[in-house]
């Protein structure tokens, strides 16, 4: 027993990790449900390039996978990758029961189309699922080699360093597993690069967030951050 009432505060610390934890979920779980939605880029060099609506979401998780990093050490972000994990499977497990249950006939979305727009996506949720682990194993480690390297200093590198390297492997394999068979070698290519080059502007961009948060929880909220390899 802790001798703590029972409407004791709940420490600062872990108040934040859950806040964070939260947010890092829900960008996981509707970038996996949104992800079989594709659209159409005219991009200057490139020209016409197929995007997944995903894409456009998972750089949030990259962002508050480097501040878990910075604050929880490697356990911490281990955690939340884990738990991020279990709760996809669950919401899949979810919509899997959701699509067994037969529509009545005044449903305002039919069956068919409740099919078509969630049964769609489950080869794009096992490759995303997939290419999450590896993703995020790979960031943790080199996220945690690049500060034990620089220290306390040089967020940017360790950020967007790990994110340039975890994102290739993670978009390549997504995209293999998810569209090989339906698109050609070359199509996929093109939009496994496209979307990586996506992820890692959108991540570029939210550095100044990374930097930001890293203030807030330092020197506002007064959170040390993790020893490096902890």
């Amino acid at each position: 027993m802790s001798g703590l009432p029972d409407d004791a505060p709940m420490p600062l610390k872990q108040t934040v990790y859950l806040y964070l934890a939260g947010v890092f979920i829900t960008a996981l779980l509707i970038g996996d449900t949104i992800g079989s939605k594709l659209f159409v880029l005219q991009l200057p060099v490139i020209g016409e390039a197929t995007v997944s609506c995903g894409a456009m979401w998972f750089p949030i998780t990259f962002v508050l996978t480097d501040v878990i990093n910075e604050f929880y050490g490697v356990r911490g972000a281990r955690s939340i990758t884990f738990v991020g994990f279990w709760m996809a499977l669950l919401a899949f497990s979810i919509i899997w029961l959701a699509r067994q249950i037969p529509a009545a006939s005044f449903s305002p979305i039919p069956q068919e189309t409740f099919d078509v727009v969630f049964g769609g996506a489950n080869r794009i949720f096992l490759a995303s699922m997939v290419a999450y682990l590896i993703g995020q194993m790979l960031d943790i480690t080199l996220f945690h080699a690049i500060k034990k390297a620089t220290g306390q200093r040089f967020i940017w590198a360790r950020s967007t360093g790990s994110t340039l390297v975890s994102q290739l492997v993670d978009t390549f394999v997504v995209t293999t597993i998810a569209f090989w068979g339906v698109f050609p070698a070359d199509v996929l290519l093109k939009m496994a690069a496209v979307n990586y080059l996506l992820k890692i502007v959108i991540a570029v961009v939210l550095t100044p967030v990374i930097y930001g948060l890293h203030a807030l929880l330092h020197r506002r909220l007064g959170l040390d951050e993790a020893v490096a390899g902890r």
